[in-house]
């Protein structure tokens, strides 16, 4: 009989084991190292008070929180699986791709990690640069001092908007100037679906389009299915019971996997009541490990 899953060691496909007992996971949280509000070790702190057996910190175009999660999972019984979260362009849409059980030593995906990092920090001066323009006297070490040790995007720069009093809230430095169409707005370096799809494969992990919603349709998702797509996020804090019925009718049509969570982000966007409440059934977890071991 095989052994349980370690608690709160990174879950990987070689391990060889299964999870046991009726445990419930968030696979979508976010920290402090890319626009999350809590760090790795806050997280797995709230998620075993929540009750969760296993979270996966999926923050964007970054692993660094990777390491402190698995020390504090360890010690608190929190089983953690590794994730990332990447913006790719398809047909002109940005769509966000989760991925899992990535090798975080894989060199092609540092190496990837660190050009896009470097993009983003790009990006954001462009945008301090027209905010400026505009009469906002943002500087970027404002913006930094809000991303800390995360990648730097535009939920930093709106926070550092609000707490420079240049803008009301978080919510209407998006409308008003840095959302898309906005005065400040730049765009991203994004890699193709099939440049990311073979990216993660390429580190040994697993595709899963997250939050879907009404934005994508399914003759788009065939279409990543047939370029590498594994799975689909199902459960989300934005899809109602329809919705949730219809991907995982999609799902079971092409054999594809499951996924689930509460994109937390540490109740910035509204969103503290949501963890813990948007789960999936570690079976969810065991049938990913398996579709990578077999």
């Amino acid at each position: 009989m095989e052994e349980r899953v370690r608690q709160g060691d990174v879950i990987t496909p070689s391990d060889g084991e299964h999870f046991a007992g009726e445990g419930r996971a968030d696979l979508h949280v976010h920290s402090t190292y890319s626009d999350g509000v809590h760090s790795p070790e806050a997280l797995v702190k709230k998620a075993r008070e929540v009750g969760l057996s296993a979270i996966a910190i999926t923050d964007h175009d970054n692993l660094a929180g990777l390491d402190e999660a698995v020390e504090w999972g360890r010690s608190l019984s929190v089983d953690i699986i590794s994730g990332i979260e990447f913006s790719v362009a398809m047909s002109g849409k940005d769509v966000h791709i989760l991925a899992y059980y990535c090798d975080h030593t894989n060199r092609d995906l540092l190496d990837y990690l660190i050009f896009f990092q470097r993009e983003r920090l790009k990006r954001a001066e462009r945008i301090v640069e027209k905010l400026n323009q505009l009469n906002l006297p943002l500087t970027m070490d404002a913006v930094l001092d809000q991303a800390g040790e995360g990648s730097v995007g535009r939920p930093h720069i709106a926070n550092a908007l609000v707490e420079n009093g240049l803008t009301g809230t978080y919510h209407e430095a998006f409308a008003k100037y840095i959302g898309w169409g906005g005065p400040a707005f730049e765009k991203k370096f994004q890699l193709t679906i099939a440049d990311t799809f073979r990216l993660i494969a390429s580190a040994g992990g697993l595709s899963f389009l997250a939050h879907p919603g009404w934005m994508i349709s399914e003759p788009e998702i065939v279409e990543m299915i047939k370029l590498g797509l594994d799975g689909i996020e199902v459960v989300y804090p934005s899809h109602n019971e329809s919705q949730r019925k219809d991907f995982r009718n999609i799902v079971n049509q092409y054999f594809l996997l499951e996924s689930g969570g509460s994109d937390y982000h540490g109740g910035r966007r509204g969103d503290d009541a949501a963890f813990g409440l948007h789960t999936v059934p570690l079976q969810v977890v065991e049938t990913m490990r398996r579709r990578l071991f077999s």
